[in-house]
């Protein structure tokens, strides 16, 4: 214990306390170090929430104990890796996330008892917007929606009626196909009754209108003329580049497609007439009988002759009977008409052109470089074939494809033989291992170079004991350096530096005196030396001859006087 306080007593007070920071510093540093190491990698576990998600899902970890941290202001929440299928699980347990807003759940602690008509039909419109914006979430590069309703009530005592009306804004990543635009508004169309799609009207958030709320019966709304010909194209393209991908091989082609369409809408009407074919439309029959007797008497009416079978007696041999008939039939024939209606709707593509450039093939070589050989005319013309079947090309409407074989600008980065392939390939290793290993990487070198530039500087500056110079001897002594004292004066003088300062470490209070009085001696001897130098460069300035001469003589002699 004598030996460690004397050796805190040399340190002394400045010291120790250097001491005391630097080992706060470094124990603050390391103990980072070890806490950052020993945290658990965090993996997503909900991503693009809204606050009322991140709210109740914050809650549910903080009850449930689970280490969570926010990330994006609070739309992302992250939990250690290996706890990132329980908690989802339950937490769909618990039917979370909700995806913002409100939905039928609205129902499942409200009081219906005590609410009125007027409550009710609000929360269960409240309840339709909310789940319809859940749905509509659901859909891809849609990230948020909002969705408003109305639904006017019939009036008492009207026969007229308004339709219902739905207005939506999408927040979406990058842009929605026109397919899509109309799902949506036929998603909604048919959730809402009374509602047509006709009514719906779709804008995001930049406020760019997607689709009108009146647009045609036609099915085309919320597009244009020059927005259905790029769509169609697209199609086309997206066809000829999947189908050719599987060939050549992903990125080593590329597909032009230029469609000309016909967007007028056409109705015919044609009425056609067969002679040959007769079909009856109506028959109309008409028969006469009449019948009629004459007698040879005077024919006069008398009462016996009237009487019944007064004609028998007598009178019937002298009578004669005439009878006729007559029968008219009219057949009304009518020819056979064909009447066809027929609508042409607009969109029908006139003619196709496309132009499809292909790039060759690459190989290696047995010295391992990379060589390039173009296609052959076979495998060329088959690609057009698959390229026209792709398009349903028809000769009869002017269509036309181009196969072109030419070597591109980038070749492709061909796969290294499994020998050559590096050891960290075999690993099957993710971002998120990738990301750990760097900022290990990178904590451990920081600590590297605080040890190295900061640590170790530190402690031996602090270790290492003080260097107390032993003191100058008068010229006299036995064992003294005299000329170290007036050299070095001298060769101050002789640079110009002025009187030359010694400065000393501290020393103990016996040695201060004498080392203080050798000091002041050593600055007068060194003041003389500095004016006899300054005296003999005046004579040798006056008199540069006999300097020279007397040089000269130095010089001859092998000693200088």
């Amino acid at each position: 214990m004598n030996g460690i306080l004397e050796f805190m007593k040399k340190l002394g007070a400045p010291r120790l306390a250097a001491m005391g920071v630097v080992s706060l510093g470094l124990v603050g540093f390391f103990v980072y170090i070890i806490m950052r190491m020993s945290q658990p990698q965090m993996a997503l576990l909900f991503s693009d929430l809204t606050l009322e998600d991140s709210s109740q899902i914050v809650k549910e970890l903080e009850r449930r104990q689970v280490k969570f941290q926010l990330r994006n202001e609070g739309a992302q929440v992250f939990v250690p890796q290996e706890q990132v299928a329980r908690v989802r699980l339950q937490l769909a347990e618990s039917g979370m996330p909700r995806g913002g807003g409100v939905g039928y759940e609205i129902f499942d602690k409200g009081d219906a008892l005590s609410s009125t008509s007027f409550v009710q039909n609000m929360n269960q419109l409240r309840a339709l917007e909310g789940e319809l914006a859940r749905t509509i979430r659901g859909i891809e590069r849609v990230q948020s929606a909002r969705v408003h309703l109305v639904l006017p009530e019939r009036a008492l005592f009207s026969r007229e009626r308004s339709e219902p009306s739905a207005s939506i804004v999408l927040r979406v990543r990058g842009g929605l196909e026109p397919q899509q635009i109309r799902a949506v508004r036929h998603l909604v169309a048919s959730a809402v009754r009374g509602l047509s799609p006709q009514r719906i009207s779709i804008v995001d958030e930049g406020g760019r209108l997607l689709a009108d709320g009146a647009g045609d019966a036609s099915g085309m709304m919320g597009s244009t003329v020059d927005e259905r010909k790029a769509g169609q194209e697209r199609r086309l393209r997206e066809q000829v580049e999947s189908i050719i991908a599987s060939v050549v091989g992903p990125g080593r082609a590329r597909v032009q497609v230029a469609a000309d369409m016909d967007f007028n809408r056409v109705t015919q009407t044609s009425d056609d007439f067969d002679p040959e074919r007769r079909v009856v439309r109506s028959t109309q029959t008409r028969e006469e009988q009449s019948s009629s007797n004459e007698g040879r008497g005077d024919g006069q009416v008398t009462v016996g002759n009237e009487l019944p079978g007064a004609n028998q007696t007598g009178a019937g041999a002298n009578a004669s009977r005439e009878a006729s008939r007559k029968t008219e039939e009219t057949v009304n024939y009518e020819i056979a008409r064909t009447q066809r209606t027929e609508v042409i709707e607009g969109g029908r593509i006139k003619r196709v052109s496309v132009a499809v450039l292909v790039d060759g093939v690459y190989a290696r070589d047995a010295q391992g470089n990379v060589n390039y050989q173009p296609r052959s005319a076979e495998e060329l013309d088959r690609i057009g074939a698959l390229v026209r079947s792709a398009i349903g090309f028809d000769q009869r409407r002017g269509d036309q494809v181009e196969i072109v074989n030419l070597r591109f600008a980038e070749a492709p980065q061909l796969a290294a033989p499994e020998a050559e392939r590096p050891w960290w390939m075999v690993y099957d290793f993710t971002k998120e291992d990738i990301r750990y290993a760097i900022e290990l990487a990178v904590l451990l070198l920081v600590s590297l170079l605080v040890m190295l530039f900061v640590v170790r500087p530190l402690l031996r500056r602090i270790v290492a004991p003080d260097e107390v110079p032993a003191p100058a001897l008068p010229a006299g002594t036995p064992g003294a350096a005299p000329a170290s004292a007036e050299g070095s004066a001298g060769e101050a003088g002789e640079r110009g530096e002025g009187t030359a300062s010694i400065k000393a470490p501290p020393l103990a209070p016996g040695l201060e005196s004498a080392t203080m009085k050798m000091i002041e001696m050593a600055q007068i001897k060194g003041e003389v030396h500095q004016a006899s130098l300054a005296k003999v460069g005046e004579l040798v300035e006056k008199n540069p001859h006999e300097t020279v001469s007397i040089i000269r003589q130095w010089l001859n002699d092998g000693e200088p006087k």
